[in-house]
Formats: structure tokens, C-alpha cells, sequence
């Protein structure tokens, strides 16, 4: 496999969960402003939207699209996917948690990436925005430290680390949410996601 990867952006996601499975794999970094990869490639001919992840099988198949992929490696590494009795139905809690991690709180974020400039009163309305779907996200964690998807790491929390962690380029802090500073400090000590800020070259 090969993922085609941004620094920093949501394709981390994979790459963290990649580390995780411990499986063989190979990155190659995109530029999407350029349209090219590292290797020379056009990176339109691999995802015609231009944007990351994708993520290339031996067979020469790509697949794109974050909660696709994630799904997909939930179900070919099933310690990254949902545990428990009750997986059915967990299941569908993690489709339900990615749907909102990429539709609601991705989106928020997305102005700060924009390259925009937005006056006092949007840059007011984007900041408002982003702290309702932060605590929206607070609300979907425990007291007891867990994850997502209850006591085991799933593809939802690599996820939502991705987007929580990009709070530090933006020059928002997360004290405000306590549950989701612990919940992320958590996932950033885990030995994979170190090993993906390094290779990512965004280690301390």
C-alpha cells in the first residue's frame, strides 16, 4: 500500500492508523497547491479532486476519501475498528462519529485553511462556530478516559486527533474543553501517532 499524504492535514488519520496496524507501507508526500507528488507525479491522475488521502493498492487500485478509507481499515485491521458484544451496532457508532468529524467538525475548521481573509465580524462568526462544534465533540466523551467508541483506540479517535491537533496552528487552545485536551494528549502519547509526527517531520 501506499498512501499519498499532506503534512499535517487529514490524512494523518490513515497514517497514524497505519503505525498502529504495523503493517508494510509506503507515504509519498502531495503538494496539492502544485498538483504534483514528490516522486514527479500528477497527482490529478491518482485523485482527480487533488486533495489527500488517497490511498494505492498493489493492484494499482486507489481509494480516497477519508471515511471510506478509514472504514476500510477497520475492516482489514479489525483491532482498529469497534470492539466489544455489541459491535453491530458499534459499528454504525463509528460511521456516525467519522459523519461528524468530517462533515461538522473538519468543516469548521476549514475557514482557518482557506487562505482567506476574513473581516472582525466572519473571523467573530468562524471562531463561534468552531467552539459550538468543539463542544459538541466534548460531549461525546467520558469522564473515564476513554475513547470514541468507549475503552479501545478506534479509526474515529486517529481521526479526530487530526483535526483537534490542528487547534495548535490556528492559535486555539483546547483548555477550554478539558475532557478533549485529556482525550487528545492521550492519543499524541500513543507511540504511533509519535512515530507519524515524525515521519510527517511535525514533531515537538
Amino acid at each position: 500500500m501506499k498512501l499519498f499524504y499532506k503534512s499535517g492535514a487529514c490524512s494523518m488519520a490513515a497514517h497514524i492508523l497505519l503505525n498502529e496496524a504495523d503493517v508494510p507501507f509506503t507515504l509519498e508526500k502531495v503538494d496539492t497547491d502544485a498538483g504534483t507528488t514528490e516522486s514527479g507525479a500528477t497527482y490529478a491522475q491518482i485523485n482527480p479532486r487533488g486533495y489527500v488521502p488517497a490511498l494505492k493498492f498493489e493492484d494499482g487500485a486507489v481509494l480516497t476519501e477519508n471515511v471510506a478509507i478509514l472504514t476500510w481499515l477497520s475492516e482489514q485491521f479489525p483491532q482498529l475498528g469497534p470492539q466489544g458484544e455489541t459491535s453491530a451496532l458499534q459499528k454504525y457508532r463509528m460511521l456516525e462519529a467519522l459523519s461528524f468529524l468530517t462533515s461538522e467538525l473538519h468543516k469548521a475548521f476549514s475557514p482557518y485553511f482557506s487562505g482567506r481573509t476574513f473581516t472582525a465580524e466572519e473571523s467573530a462568526r468562524n471562531l463561534a462556530v468552531l467552539k459550538k462544534k468543539i463542544s459538541q465533540f466534548e460531549t461525546m466523551l467520558s469522564d473515564d478516559g476513554g475513547y470514541l467508541l468507549g475503552q479501545t483506540f478506534s479509526v474515529a479517535d486517529a481521526y479526530a486527533f487530526v483535526i483537534l491537533n490542528w487547534a495548535n496552528f490556528i492559535g486555539v487552545a483546547l483548555t477550554e474543553w478539558p475532557r478533549t485536551t485529556d482525550y487528545v494528549n492521550r492519543i499524541k502519547a500513543r507511540p504511533a501517532t509519535q512515530r507519524t509526527l515524525q515521519e510527517e517531520g511535525l514533531a515537538a
